[in-house]
């Protein structure tokens, strides 16, 4: 599957966003999927996932509340609403998918977008 990251910008403190991650070759339905994201300087940290029927979310504790994921099967694509935006959420949100379920790390992912910055200003 091949996934592309879209979405990201610059926005206010306060402001909301929605990622899309757009997949294509195979079905998300097939998939995990998961948000990341990156920061200068920093590791790369698990955001949020949705499981491949769509059913279970989970979040990082730093996002409860404030961002849904989602996917869309008619067209294929998933979702990261991130609303009340805080500076300390600017970074590069890169999409991620893998066949067996989810795992907030990383390294256990096989399929990656390309990354969209968001940006937060205060």
């Amino acid at each position: 599957v091949q996934l592309q990251a879209s979405g990201g910008g610059l926005v206010q403190a306060g402001g909301s966003l929605r990622l899309s991650c757009a997949a294509s070759g195979r079905t998300l339905s097939s998939y995990a999927m998961s948000w990341f994201r990156q920061a200068p300087g920093k590791e790369r940290e698990f955001v949020a996932a949705i499981n491949r029927s769509g059913v279970s979310t989970y979040y990082a504790d730093s996002v409860k509340g404030r961002f849904t994921i989602s996917k869309d099967k008619a067209v294929n694509t998933g979702y990261l609403q991130m609303n009340s935006l805080k500076p300390e959420d600017t970074a590069v949100y890169y999409c991620a998918a893998r066949s067996n379920p989810y795992t907030p790390r990383p390294v256990d992912y096989d399929y990656w977008g390309q990354g969209t910055l968001v940006t937060v200003s205060s």
